[in-house]
C-alpha cells in the first residue's frame, strides 16, 4: 500500500527496535539519477592516455557545481557500467546480480509484458518481490532506517515490486510502478488529474498547485526523514533516486536563464535544467547532512542508471554523449557508461568511519566497475550478511574507493538485452579487458553500421584502449580475438543463466563462434 505523504510523520511512532550498536555503522545515501549519462556534467569523467581528466565540449554545457564539490572531495571513476535500460540497472542495485542472472532484463511497462516479438517469455517483468534478498533489506538486519525517495520502477502495478516499502525499504516516498513522472511541475499536479494521471508522483500532494518543482520537493522532504533518523540516533540508508533527468523533458524554470543562449535545441535546453536541478538537490543534501552533524559519518554515491538520454541526436552515432558512441538503450560506450562518484560527505581523517575506508580528496579510478558491485559493497561497510542461498555477481569496491588498483577484479561486464525494439534490438555486450563484443541476435539490426554477420546473427569488435570512441569494428581484422570473445560472452551467459530470444521457428538465438 502507497502511503501519502501526510501519513508519513506518524511513520515514526512503527519502526522496528534497532540493535544497541546500529550507532556504530555510516550513514549511506545513494544518489541515483535517471538517464543520466558519463558525459551530462561540468565533471570530466574521460582521461587521457595519462589518466589525467579530458573536457570535451559537453562538460562546458552542462553545470554541475554540486557534483564538482563531491568530486573534489572524494573518487570518480571513468569506466563505471550500468545496464543500458533502466529497471534491470535499478534490480541489480538491490540485489548484486547481473540483469542476465535476476531476468529483470527489460525496462518494466507498469501495464503488461513487454517481453517484445521474440522475447523471452519467462523473463522477471513482475520485478522485485517482498521475499527477495534485497540491499536495503539486509540494512535493516542490523539496524538501519531505510529511506526510499523518488523513482521506483522495481514493479508493475499491483506488484509487491510496486511499493519500495515492500521489498525492503522502511519509508516510500515518491515511488511507485512507472518509470517516468507525469509531470515534474506542481501546477500539473505532478500528472495527478492530467492525461498523464496513471504516472502520477505519490505522496506530494501538499504542493500541488504551486510552483515547487518535482526535484525541489523530493528534496524538501527528504530532509525531516534524515532529520529524524538522527535524532533517533539510528544509521540511515537514504536512496535518493531522482525522476530527474528523464523525460518528459520538462525545463525547470529556476535554471532556464543559464541555457537560453545555447545553440542547443529547446528541448536539450530543458534536459540541462533537469540537470542542473538534480545537482541542486545533492549540493542541498550535502549542506543538510552538514546542518545535522553526521557529513563526516555519512557516504556517498553518486551514479546514473544507465547512460545518457540528452535529446542531440541519433541513437548510435556520436552526438548525445559525444565524444563516445550511443546513448541510453544502445550497447555503445554512451548507452552503457554513466558517472560514478564515492565521497564522505564531509572529509575528516579523524573520523573513525574514514580510516576504515579511506577515499582520496579528487581521486580519478580507472579500473572497470559496474552497478552489481554495489551490493556487496555497502553491505561488507555496514557488516550486513548476505545468505548463503543468495548468489551475488558483484564484487566490493573497496580497494578502488582507495584509489589502487585491484588485480583480484577481472575488468568484464556483461550487458544482456534479450528483447523486441527498445531504441536497440535484441543484443548482448561483453567486455573482457581492452576488448568488447557486441552481438546483434537478429540480422535485421538497423542502423549499428559495419557488422561482420554469420550464420544467426551480426558482431562488433573494438578494442576500447585504442578505439575508445568505437569507431572501427575490428570483427573482420581480427577473428581469432573475435571468436575468444564470443566464448566468452558465451560462457558468461550461461553461468548467469541467461533467457534468449526466439526467432520466428522458436529457436534461441545464441551467439556462436564463426
Amino acid at each position: 500500500m502507497r502511503l501519502p505523504c501526510s501519513f508519513l510523520s506518524s511513520l515514526v511512532l512503527a519502526w522496528i527496535a534497532f540493535p544497541a550498536h546500529a550507532v556504530d555503522r555510516p550513514n549511506i545515501m545513494v544518489f541515483l539519477v535517471d538517464d543520466m549519462g558519463v558525459m551530462d556534467t561540468s565533471v570530466p569523467f574521460l582521461t587521457d592516455e595519462n589518466g589525467e581528466p579530458v573536457r570535451y565540449p559537453l562538460n562546458d554545457f552542462y553545470r554541475t557545481p554540486g557534483m564538482e564539490r563531491l568530486a573534489e572531495q572524494g573518487i570518480r571513476f571513468n569506466q563505471f557500467y550500468a545496464m543500458s535500460v533502466c529497471s534491470p540497472t535499478r534490480v541489480s542495485i538491490m540485489t548484486g546480480q547481473n540483469a542476465a542472472r535476476h531476468r529483470t532484463t527489460n525496462w518494466i511497462n507498469p501495464w503488461g509484458d513487454n517481453a517484445g516479438t521474440y522475447g523471452p517469455k519467462d523473463w522477471n517483468w513482475k520485478g522485485l518481490a517482498s521475499d527477495d534478498v534485497t540491499l536495503p533489506g539486509q540494512l535493516r538486519t542490523v539496524g538501519y532506517r531505510t529511506i526510499h525517495v523518488g523513482k521506483g520502477h522495481f514493479g508493475p502495478e499491483e506488484s509487491e515490486g510496486e511499493d519500495p516499502s515492500r521489498i525492503g525499504f522502511d519509508i516510500n516516498l515518491g515511488g511507485d510502478s512507472f518509470g517516468a513522472p507525469g509531470s515534474y511541475f506542481a501546477e500539473k499536479n505532478y500528472g495527478k488529474g492530467t492525461k498523464r494521471d496513471r504516472s502520477k508522483v505519490p505522496h506530494l500532494d501538499k504542493y500541488h498547485g504551486t510552483d515547487v518543482f518535482l526535484t525541489e520537493a523530493l528534496t524538501l522532504e527528504t530532509k525531516p526523514l534524515v532529520a529524524k533518523a538522527v535524532e533517533d540516533e539510528v544509521p540511515f540508508y537514504l536512496y535518493f533516486s531522482h525522476y530527474a533527468v528523464h523525460a518528459p523533458f520538462e525545463s525547470d524554470p529556476r535554471f532556464a536563464a543559464n541555457y537560453a543562449d545555447s545553440d542547443k535545441p529547446k528541448n536539450a535546453q530543458a534536459f540541462a535544467t533537469l540537470v542542473e536541478g538534480m545537482d541542486k538537490s545533492l549540493g542541498d543534501m550535502l549542506d543538510c547532512f552538514e546542518s545535522l552533524g553526521v557529513a563526516e559519518d555519512t557516504l556517498v554515491i553518486f551514479l546514473g542508471d544507465n547512460g545518457t538520454d540528452a535529446p542531440l541526436g541519433h541513437q548510435h552515432e556520436v552526438a548525445c554523449a559525444a565524444p563516445l558512441r550511443g546513448k541510453k538503450g544502445a550497447h555503445y560506450e554512451g548507452g552503457m557508461r554513466v558517472p560514478f562518484i564515492a565521497a564522505w560527505a564531509k572529509r575528516d581523517p579523524e573520523n573513525a568511519f574514514q580510516k576504515k575506508l579511506k577515499i582520496p580528496a579528487g581521486g580519478i579510478q580507472s579500473q572497470v566497475a559496474s552497478v552489481e558491485d554495489l551490493f556487496p559493497t555497502l553491505l561488507e561497510l555496514a557488516g550486513a550478511p548476505v545468505p548463503d542461498s543468495h548468489s551475488v555477481d558483484g564484487k566490493p569496491l573497496q580497494t578502488l574507493l582507495s584509489g589502487a588498483a585491484d588485480a583480484s577484479r577481472p575488468e568484464q561486464f556483461l550487458m544482456h538485452y534479450p528483447h523486441g525494439r527498445h531504441r536497440s534490438n535484441y543484443f548482448s555486450v561483453w567486455r573482457d579487458g581492452d576488448w568488447k563484443v557486441i552481438y546483434h541476435a537478429l540480422p535485421e539490426e538497423p542502423t549499428t553500421g559495419n557488422l561482420i554477420q554469420f550464420e544467426g546473427g551480426n558482431f562488433q569488435l573494438f578494442n576500447l584502449k585504442d578505439d575508445p570512441f568505437e569507431s572501427t569494428n575490428l570483427a573482420s581484422k581480427n577473428p581469432e580475438k573475435l571468436q575468444e570473445m564470443i566464448r566468452g560472452l558465451k560462457t558468461a551467459l550461461e553461468e548467469d543463466g541467461a533467457l534468449y530470444p526466439v526467432n520466428s521457428e522458436g529457436a534461441a538465438l545464441l551467439p556462436s563462434a564463426p
